[in-house]
């Protein structure tokens, strides 16, 4: 039986599964974790061993010796590798726990729309397998446009872009359920590997992650700066000639020039599930525009990219970083009234 008549408790968990950080909620404490989905593994004879998770973790990456790993468990929102995957669950839940006589607490965990019956199975099994009791499950453009207090069992539409690291997933939801959904396999993660792709090939230079995504944050921009260039941020990194490390200036035009078809790609996927949706719901959406959630909608420019190309109102959401983890926490501590949104 999926709901016991009872409401949520203290030490009841919501967790949002991010492939780039991983978010928990807890019941009467809100946001009690925001680290980075890196777990650390060390291989010895064959056997492999935990040794760091989150923030620690993601410190170690392209760092390690060859017996060390650094690695992400989710790939584009479901879990790639069980096993680290669980182990970070459970270091997860241990370190957002507070017991208070509850040794199994209830969890809420938001899922990729698109997911399948057994990427569905294997976030269950990972939350159970870390320690949890009975686990819920939420779909994340459901949880995002709760977080983003959207009306969501309303008869009218509402219409959610919710720009994660892995996946952008783009719903229009009503009564409760959600009725178009497209999910883009474009996300934070992909903006980040544009840029080092850029700097490579246009400027002979190796970068890192963190740097690439230190460009995106500082300079990034769905729309050309005018004047031209615009901003500019100093990188360094590997020079590929050379072999040398070296430093030089990148600006905001050439950032925006190379995260053009990851952008591109987001507001076809838009366009795609407004060409889908029935005309009354489009009706809907047309008055009340669409609301960006998740990392990605941090991208500056971005809104005003997608309401030229659709020519629809957009807003982002207030801190869209959380909208995902404060939107399945809420229907965790209203279980009764989102009974809807949440599968067993």
């Amino acid at each position: 039986m999926l709901f016991d008549g009872m409401d949520a408790r203290p030490g009841d968990l919501a967790i949002d599964l991010g492939t780039a950080n991983t978010l928990v909620f807890a019941k009467n404490r809100g946001i009690v974790l925001n680290e980075p989905s890196v777990v650390a593994i060390s291989t010895v004879n064959g056997r492999s061993k935990v040794l760091a998770v989150g923030e620690e973790a993601r410190l170690m990456l392209g760092k390690t010796p060859a017996s060390i790993q650094a690695i992400r468990p989710m790939r584009k929102g479901v879990i790639g590798d069980f096993e680290a995957a669980q182990a970070m669950t459970a270091y997860f839940i241990k370190q957002a726990s507070r017991r208070r006589g509850f040794r199994r607490p209830r969890v809420v965990i938001s899922v990729p729309h698109g997911a399948t019956p057994v990427e569905r199975r294997a976030v269950r099994e990972a939350a159970e397998g870390a320690g949890a009791g009975q686990v819920f499950l939420i779909e994340e453009p459901m949880a995002a446009a709760i977080g983003a207090q959207l009306p969501v069992t309303s008869p009218r539409g509402s219409m959610v872009v919710d720009l994660g690291g892995g996946t952008t997933e783009i719903a229009i939801i009503s009564l409760g359920g959600i009725v178009t959904a497209v999910t883009v396999p474009i996300g934070g993660d992909d903006f980040d590997e544009a840029v080092h792709a850029y700097v490579r090939r246009a400027h002979n230079m190796a970068i890192g992650e963190a740097t690439s995504e230190r460009i995106k944050r500082t300079i990034g921009s769905a729309l050309r700066p005018d004047p031209a260039p615009g901003e500019s941020v100093q990188v360094s990194g590997r020079d590929l000639v050379s072999g040398v490390p070296r430093s030089l200036m990148v600006d905001e035009a050439e950032i925006v020039e190379c995260l053009a078809e990851p952008v591109f790609s987001i507001i076809e996927g838009i366009k795609t599930a407004l060409e889908n949706t029935a005309p009354e719901l489009a009706a809907d959406i047309v008055d009340t525009g669409l609301v960006l959630t998740g990392g990605g909608a941090l991208l500056r420019r971005l809104p005003e990219a997608i309401r030229t190309a659709s020519g629809l109102p957009v807003a982002v959401a207030e801190d869209p970083l959380t909208c995902g983890v404060r939107g399945a926490g809420k229907a965790l501590t209203e279980l009764r009234a989102l009974k809807t949104v949440l599968h067993d």
